[in-house]
């Protein structure tokens, strides 16, 4: 009878000592953490994808038609201006020349012989005219010859970097031949899309700067060295995509960049009166964001929001919600539409450095 005793009493305190921890636990877990959004001045860097070029880039073709003579650089090269690349061979060419050099002065011991019977009155100024006219045609055609004598040394237009040489010495070219492409990449531009709307907004900003500075991550990911600015916008939005083209340059002094590259343009973007709100404080559904909004009868209501940019583990938001709005910051998977709780309100500056400490 004792043993029934004793067993009885042990059920009956571990069954009252459950009771009484659960309690306590809904008692603790009934209370949840609130808080309001905050307004304030903030920042946040937005990255684009560029496509990098050149500041120069052409294609070095052939003038003439002909057989490669000399080749005089190799790909990769860095080359100066007026330096010599390749050589067509000139011979075909050099005797052109020197045939037109040879009728040149042929019409001008000619001309002179006319001059000199016209000054006596024995042929008619129409004759000397005549001459001249002769004498002026094979200049210019010696002119040419010279000129396509010049086009058999191929040199460099300006300083920068050899690509790919597309034939070998000995090969025959045609006029026109692509023979290599030339890029000077001591300054580089960075060529990204961005929106209408954050073209509208850029332009606000830009009402006060000349120039928006701009950073740019190359694909491995690490940041050029070197700061940039935006100089210019495209005059049309792409009716496609509906975005309009912007352009950045940067300095490349070390030719770290190359024509054709990739990275991502980093613009820095200034808020005022942002309203920022913790991220954990929202929960998704089907795509829409959402918060619950705790009203004065501590009424949990869900409320939509639009989300205008994401920073870290914080949101700023466009629409939904005001500064005087109190927002569920903690439990918000264990709380149901209409549901009534027992709340602990906190700053929101408290609340972001909570949620910088996590």
């Amino acid at each position: 009878m004792k043993k029934n005793l004793f067993t009885l009493g042990l059920v009956f305190y571990v069954t009252f000592s459950a009771c009484t921890v659960k309690k306590e636990e809904k008692t603790e877990t009934g209370k949840y953490t609130v808080t309001s959004p905050v307004l304030m001045d903030t920042s946040f860097t937005k990255e684009y994808v560029a496509q990098i070029q050149s500041l120069q880039n052409i294609e070095i073709r052939a003038k003439v038609k002909g057989f490669i003579e000399t080749i005089n650089v190799d790909e990769g090269q860095v080359v100066k201006k007026g330096q010599l690349l390749f050589t067509i061979r000139p011979r075909e060419y050099e005797a052109e020349l020197a045939k037109a050099q040879a009728q040149v002065k042929t019409a001008e011991l000619e001309m002179q012989n006319v001059k000199t019977l016209a000054d006596k009155g024995i042929v008619s100024k129409n004759e000397l005219a005549l001459s001249v006219a002769k004498l002026n045609e094979v200049k210019a055609e010696s002119a040419m010859a010279e000129l396509y004598v010049s086009y058999t040394k191929i040199t460099a237009p300006f300083d920068g970097i050899i690509d790919r040489i597309k034939f070998k010495a000995g090969s025959l070219i045609d006029e026109g031949s692509l023979l290599t492409t030339l890029s000077n990449n001591k300054e580089v531009y960075a060529y990204f899309n961005v929106t209408e709307q954050e073209y509208l907004d850029f332009k606000t900003q830009a009402s006060s700067k000349s120039k928006m500075a701009a950073k740019l991550l190359l694909a491995n990911n690490q940041p050029h060295k070197y700061k940039g600015a935006i100089e210019t916008i495209e005059g049309e939005f792409d009716n496609n995509t509906g975005t309009i083209a912007f352009r950045a340059k940067f300095p490349n002094p070390e030719l770290l960049l190359k024509h054709g590259e990739t990275g991502k343009v980093q613009l820095t973007v200034d808020l005022k009166n942002a309203l920022i709100i913790p991220q954990k404080a929202t929960f998704e559904v089907q795509d829409k964001m959402y918060v619950f909004v705790v009203d004065q009868n501590n009424v949990v209501k869900t409320r939509g929001i639009v989300i205008k940019q994401k920073i870290s583990n914080i949101y700023i938001i466009e629409s939904g919600i005001q500064p005087t709005d109190k927002i569920l910051l903690e439990g918000i998977q264990s709380v149901k539409e209409d549901e009534k709780i027992e709340s602990v309100f906190v700053s929101p500056q408290q609340a972001l450095i909570l949620i910088n400490k996590q």
